[in-house]
């Protein structure tokens, strides 16, 4: 035999041992040594030891990121101590860990068997997840993804599930960043009246140290909207009595996953390709405001005062001594008793609510499904009601005990009514002082005003109606028809949003749009944020306010910027948003040198993304929105450069069974507008694809279309107009 003959054998023999170690699945004996490779290469699934640890444990890790980063855990309270460790299928369908004693040390347990002509395969997917499966049928008969350790991937569940013989999925924490073995905290999935997820400390009788509050369909009331709006992911509850809740991203291209960690916080974590690191996300608990019961009974917790607790109107501290030292655990009661509570209620007045705006709701509610009007009028009539609250999917919620773990939110929460006494109830009365002495200034006064409305008549109303006017049209647009919804929209103070950018300084200046320009800026809590304040000499106004209101506050998705609210204070009109430091796409693509940044990879998941959000616009939200002005300048970039699509003030809400609309008034920026909404003023989808169109010829080239070069392909004329030197269309 010659050498070239036996070196191509030698290298087929161990091309195919190394390929075999490389396959997503196994029926036999896997040793310390080797591993499997999910699919896509994602995962792997193996023998590890944690950091500063010799002991040896079966799991899962992330296989192409260089920082070990452990999903899943077998043998997680029986470490091997040396390298004998196997991982197998033993003759009972069962996937087993057995140490150098051939002693099993961990076992699926599997209650069902298989059939005696099948075999049992072991699978690492791509999201993952290890199962063991029939490889006739492809049935699973047990997976990771209903046994997880710390780790909360995406479509992993937490919950109760029927599989699993009713038991609860939990995450449990490490015992060290060492040592997996069960740690001292567990979040869960808590099914009660409301689904709620609860971090419980195993250490002191399964004690809650976080709850999420209560679930509506859509989201956890508990958690702010600086959370859910970067977190972007759904949460599903099945039902009431076996429920579970998965998480999934709109964007599943970048690695991210939440893991509960030794010190008992969920923390998500974003893998940075830019940075090489994972980046720390959001987590909970995130001040002391939400450590479960801080104020005790019958309080709220604010974490921008200093204290953070304070009774509920119409209560006081239970104990003053604690309180004043800073020990508000004891809480605090009712200073007069209701009527139905006096042993001689007779001719006294009836109790009434006190509202307290955008609050997490507290524990231990009761649900039903009276309408508000009802919801009110029960817990008025029954005496041991002490609050009652009333929203979209929760239906009416009333309370028979202590209201606990209630806290002040920013940006979200829901109203919360509670019941007082009636000589606790704001007094709503006019108060009139000195009518006699100043009689006269009043008069003077009135004639001052009068005269001010005559001037400002023209400009438009007098300061503070604006806020009431872009209030009515949200609602007439977005179809509310109710004045109640008016308190879901997040209002800023002006003051806030000032202090946030040093004054609007021009050290704080992002950009000019043909809203006007957007400032960087730093609420009092740490989050950062883009203030867009519109100029006076501006072509928008109210309108395209209003509008970019009503469509992107009704949109939540990976790749459209989150809207945090809005400020109208007298003349000022501002929006704000979620911060991009990555600044918008055209500040790369037309620069030489910093188009370098942007790879042929980075350059595709950013064209991914934009159409993932336009899929999204068009297809797949509530509303069937056409964006109108999609372009390069409107496509933001976050730190990890996920494309968010921006600048909503033209976008249009097509109903369902609208094709195409007609408009005089042709607004956007030419060279992205398509031909038929240039000439015509005609749009539809096929508007925004053609914007679409423009962007990746401006990917490919690396020029603006306004480029000279690319004339002939940017160049649009009609009868009406004709190209200028810019090669845009002059009309």
């Amino acid at each position: 035999m010659s050498p070239f003959v036996l070196v191509l054998l030698l290298s087929c023999f161990f091309l195919n041992v190394c390929l075999a170690h490389e396959k997503a699945f196994f029926s036999g004996n896997l040793s310390d040594s080797e591993t499997i490779l999910s699919s896509l290469g994602t995962f792997r699934f193996g023998f590890f030891s944690p950091v500063n640890s010799t002991s040896r444990y079966a799991g899962i890790w992330y296989n192409s990121i260089p920082l070990q980063t452990v999903i899943w855990v077998a043998n997680k309270d029986k470490p091997i101590n040396d390298s004998s460790g196997v991982v197998s299928v033993s003759e009972d369908g069962n996937l087993v860990v057995t140490d150098g004693h051939r002693l099993v040390i961990w076992s699926t347990n599997l209650s069902t068997q298989s059939p005696a002509n099948s075999t049992v395969l072991a699978e690492l997917l791509d999201s993952g997840n290890l199962v063991m499966k029939d490889s006739n049928t492809d049935a699973y008969l047990w997976e990771s993804f209903e046994y997880p350790t710390d780790s909360w991937l995406p479509n992993m569940l937490v919950g109760t599930n029927a599989r699993t013989g009713g038991g609860n999925i939990t995450i449990t924490s490490w015992k060290t960043p060492s040592d997996p073995s069960p740690g001292s905290y567990t979040a869960a999935l808590v099914l009660a009246a409301y689904p709620e997820i609860h971090i419980v400390n195993n250490n002191n009788k399964n004690a809650t140290m976080w709850r999420s509050g209560p679930w509506n369909g859509q989201m956890f009331n508990g958690l702010p909207d600086k959370y859910t709006g970067v977190f972007l992911y759904r949460f599903i509850v099945n039902d009431d009595t076996n429920g579970t809740v998965t998480m999934s991203f709109a964007n599943d291209s970048t690695l991210r996953h939440f893991y509960l960690d030794y010190k008992g916080s969920v923390i998500r974590r974003d893998w940075s390709e830019a940075k090489r690191n994972w980046t720390v996300g959001d987590q909970v608990p995130a001040t002391e405001c939400d450590v479960y019961r801080r104020c005790g009974q019958f309080a709220t917790c604010n974490p921008l005062k200093a204290p953070p607790c304070s009774c509920f109107k119409g209560f006081s501290p239970r104990n003053f001594i604690e309180w004043n030292s800073g020990n508000s655990s004891g809480g605090c009661i009712r200073k007069e008793p209701l009527q139905c509570e006096r042993q001689n209620s007779n001719g006294s007045a009836a109790d009434g609510f006190m509202r307290l705006r955008r609050v997490k709701l507290p524990d231990f509610a009761r649900r039903s499904e009276a309408s508000e009007p009802e919801c009110l009028r029960t817990c008025l009539q029954t005496c041991s009601c002490v609050a009652f609250a009333h929203g979209l999917g929760y239906g009416c919620m009333t309370w028979n005990v202590s209201l606990v773990d209630s806290q002040d939110l920013s940006s979200s929460g829901m109203d919360l009514y509670i019941r007082l006494a009636h000589s606790e109830k704001p007094d709503r009365r006019p108060v009139i002082i000195g009518t006699s002495l100043a009689s006269g200034v009043f008069v003077v006064a009135a004639c001052g005003l009068l005269v001010q409305r005559i001037v400002k008549k023209r400009r438009g109303r007098k300061k503070g109606t604006e806020a009431e006017e872009i209030f009515e049209r949200v609602e007439a647009l977005a179809g509310g028809g109710s004045k109640g919804k008016m308190k879901e929209l997040p209002l800023f103070e002006f003051q806030v949003l000032a202090a946030a950018t040093d004054n609007f300084s021009l050290s704080n200046k992002l950009g000019q749009g043909g809203f006007g320009p957007v400032y960087k800026g730093k609420l009092q809590e740490g989050q950062e944020i883009a203030v867009k304040r519109l100029s006076q000499a501006s072509g928008q106004g109210l309108e395209e306010l209003v509008n970019e209101v009503v469509v992107i506050s009704k949109l939540q998705h990976r790749n459209l910027v989150k809207l945090l609210g809005c400020c109208i204070a007298g003349e000022e009109r501002m929006l704000v948003y979620e911060f991009m430091p990555n600044k918008s796409l055209d500040y790369y693509l037309f620069d030489p040198t910093k188009a370098k940044l942007l790879d042929w990879k980075t350059r595709f998941d950013i064209i991914n993304g934009i159409c993932r959000g336009l899929v999204y616009l068009h297809r797949d939200s509530r509303l069937r929105i056409i964006h109108r002005d999609l372009k390069a300048s409107n496509i933001l970039l976050d730190e990890n450069l996920v494309p968010k699509i921006s600048d909503f003030g033209l976008a249009k809400i097509f109903s369902g069974n609208e094709d195409e609309a007609m408009t005089r008034r042709v607004l956007g920026t030419y060279g992205y507008m398509s031909p038929e909404y240039a000439m015509r003023g005609q749009f539809s989808e096929k508007s925004d694809v053609f914007s679409l169109g423009v962007i990746l010829l401006e990917f490919v080239s690396g020029r603006r279309n306004s480029s000279s070069s690319l004339l002939a392909c940017f160049c649009l004329t009609c009868r009406h107009g004709q190209c200028g030197r810019k090669g845009r269309l002059m009309v």
